[in-house]
């Protein structure tokens, strides 16, 4: 049997690696507190809703996007690489870390460097073990956080329990593949607006995962990459999709400016192919369980599951 896999108590061969959603939401959480403290007329009952019934029963209440890679190798060591520790970080922690048993971070890989990306960096230091990580791969942080960049005291300055990070940059090219803490992860370009490069990875040699989490232009070679016809089908997409219908943003064209939207995510999910989807980075728009029976359908008719994922879901995987 290979190290990666255990025998349950039902006598199933089981994965040891999981992929485990910290978060699902859009920058600005769900609830959106603006429903809360402004409510509309009605209000809205999807954000009043997701504050009256508590958080691990409520998959309409969404952290910032951020996932946790629970790698296991072939020694049958746990690793565990965190992608993004946005402005919600220190809720994860306490809400999922505790409930999945995560003990530690051993590696962060950060897809940008947005507020709900990266300003939760200050609170790693409540999941560090050990001196300083395996690998921190980042974008630009300096600014935001110089503590946490800065290697040497300046003279009469104090020392503070702050993270120890051992940083490195991740390049814009697929085509340079880097490793955190034992897995290999490939680089994916995207537009996040047309001003602004952003990256998803690839990882998995059994089992292929794309995380998208902003996007709204494909580059040709990302696109060629993880699509079907080109680089090789996908056993698993995670993919953004910020809202359902027109609104402000949107441009005449039918697309928001920054991110995908609900109809060019299942665009993009027919012309990949993936042979399963899950959506994150969510607003209060979508309800899960009636967005999700609108997606039932729809994977029936196009042959691709595709569902919105939820704060605290883990899926096992063999990677």
């Amino acid at each position: 049997m290979d190290a990666a896999s255990y025998v349950s108590d039902n006598g199933n061969v089981e994965p040891r690696s999981a992929l485990i959603f910290l978060g699902t939401g859009c920058s600005s959480a769900v609830p959106n507190a603006m429903c809360l403290i402004q409510p509309s007329d009605p209000p809205c009952q999807l954000c009043f809703q997701s504050m009256s019934i508590p958080p691990d029963r409520n998959p309409n209440y969404r952290c910032n996007t951020s996932l946790l890679i629970d790698y296991c190798g072939s020694d049958g060591e746990h690793k565990y690489i965190l992608i993004d520790a946005g402005k919600t970080f220190r809720e994860q922690v306490l809400r999922w870390f505790t409930f999945h048993k995560i003990p530690r971070v051993d590696s962060i890989v950060l897809t940008h460097e947005h507020a709900d990306a990266v300003l939760g960096l200050d609170d790693i230091r409540f999941v560090l073990l050990l001196p300083q990580l395996d690998d921190v791969s980042d974008i630009c942080i300096g600014v935001k956080f110089p503590y946490l960049v800065q290697k040497k005291l300046k003279a009469g300055q104090e020392v503070r329990r702050v993270a120890q990070l051992e940083w490195r940059i991740i390049e814009n090219d697929s085509k340079k593949p880097f490793v955190a803490s034992g897995l290999e992860l490939v680089p994916l370009p995207v537009m996040h607006g047309e001003d602004y490069i952003c990256l998803g990875f690839l990882f998995g040699d059994k089992y292929r995962v794309a995380y998208l989490s902003d996007i709204s232009r494909f580059l040709p070679d990302t696109e060629h990459l993880i699509s079907k016809n080109g680089g090789g089908q996908l056993d698993l997409l995670i993919l953004d999709t910020l809202y359902k219908v027109t609104l402000y943003f949107w441009s005449f064209k039918g697309s928001h400016n920054v991110h995908f939207c609900l109809p060019q995510t299942l665009e993009a999910l027919k012309k990949l192919c993936p042979k399963r989807a899950l959506l994150i980075g969510m607003t209060h728009e979508f309800d899960h369980q009636k967005d999700n029976e609108f997606l039932t359908e729809w994977s029936r008719r196009e042959g691709i599951p595709v569902q919105l994922a939820h704060d605290g879901l883990r899926v096992p995987v063999d990677l």
